[in-house]
């Protein structure tokens, strides 16, 4: 037994390695975001569709569950956008450390659509978040402020009486990241209640149809649907059907296996690791493009503590309440 949990954690941790990878890969592919994510949940819905053959998985539901799921699909296929978004205009490492405030997202979400009590530690580790931020975002400008001060105060006074130095893509990053870190959230909290009652691969097909539907109704309406739009490099090709399978089918399908034998909070503390594989993988692949200065990765290995120590605090508290 102890066996079966060890080889299901290391089957986890190898999931959770895949998931930090679908940033490289989004960087990876040439595709803007919306032909990207497109594609991606095409393939995904494909082998899926494959899967519940092979398995013979019944795939009725009510009506109401239907159109719940193809809901849940549009917010999924938003988040994945901004996601992509996100790293076209920045990059990996920017777009993952705000993708690990999704856990205090999720909590306030709670709390407003299900009357969930706001529980005063998470307040206090969102303001610490909400610092992280500031630190990644202006820690470069005020680390020069202060090697003024100490060096030349009359310098000092000039820098501060100016505007701080603008990067756009950069901050566009931060803010389509965490547009994409509260959709993952919103959709973690809707998925909550239909995991109780359904197959996660009929919900997983369901949703990523939805995705597919909603993206393609915008792409006709807009004209986008020609030649140009499926004319993709073989290349990008390769990457895309690697996002698609292992990045999306495979890892949901065996997520779903190995939490039938980890613990939640096991699960939780693995998947937070995903923005540090994600980083390390996108500085190995893709080398001077995303090493970042001393600020960003002081901010990011706070926000990284804060949400680990989120998961730490919620298990004491469900320990010491029975």
């Amino acid at each position: 037994m102890q066996g079966d949990n060890l080889k299901n954690y290391l089957h986890l941790h190898f999931i959770v390695f895949i998931w930090g990878f679908t940033a490289v890969l989004g960087a990876l592919i040439t595709l803007d975001a919306l032909p990207l994510v497109w594609f991606r949940m095409s393939i995904a819905v494909g082998i899926i569709l494959l899967f519940i053959g092979i398995k013979k998985i019944p795939l009725k539901i009510p009506r109401k569950v239907f159109l719940a799921f193809l809901f849940s699909g549009l917010v999924i296929a938003l988040h994945w956008l901004t996601f992509f978004k996100a790293i076209k205009v920045s990059n990996v490492s920017v777009t993952l450390a705000c993708l690990s405030t999704g856990a205090f997202f999720a909590s306030l979400l709670e709390s407003i659509l299900y009357g969930k009590k706001m529980v005063k530690y998470e307040v206090l580790l969102g303001f610490v978040v909400i610092i992280a931020l500031s630190i990644i975002l202006y820690g470069d400008y005020f680390s020069m402020l202060i090697e003024n001060l100490l060096s030349s105060p009359a310098s000092f006074m000039n820098i501060l009486s100016e505007t701080p130095p603008s990067k756009p893509g950069y901050y566009w990053g931060v803010l389509l990241a965490l547009a994409s870190a509260f959709l993952s959230a919103l959709f973690a909290v809707i998925n909550a209640k239909f995991a109780k009652e359904y197959s996660p691969v009929v919900i997983s097909f369901y949703e990523l149809l939805g995705g597919v539907f909603f993206l393609s109704v915008y792409l006709l309406l807009t004209g986008s649907f020609d030649a140009a739009f499926f004319t993709v490099s073989a290349e990008d090709w390769l990457w895309l059907f690697a996002l698609g399978s292992f990045c999306t089918a495979y890892a949901f399908i065996a997520s779903v296996h190995v939490m039938k034998v980890l613990s939640p909070y096991t699960v939780m503390l693995t998947i937070n690791m995903e923005p540090v594989y994600g980083i390390i993988l996108a500085v190995i692949v893709f080398n001077e493009k995303e090493k970042m200065s001393t600020p960003f990765y002081i901010g990011a290995m706070i926000i990284l503590a804060t949400v680990i120590l989120n998961g730490i605090l919620k298990n004491y508290v469900k320990k010491e309440s029975k």
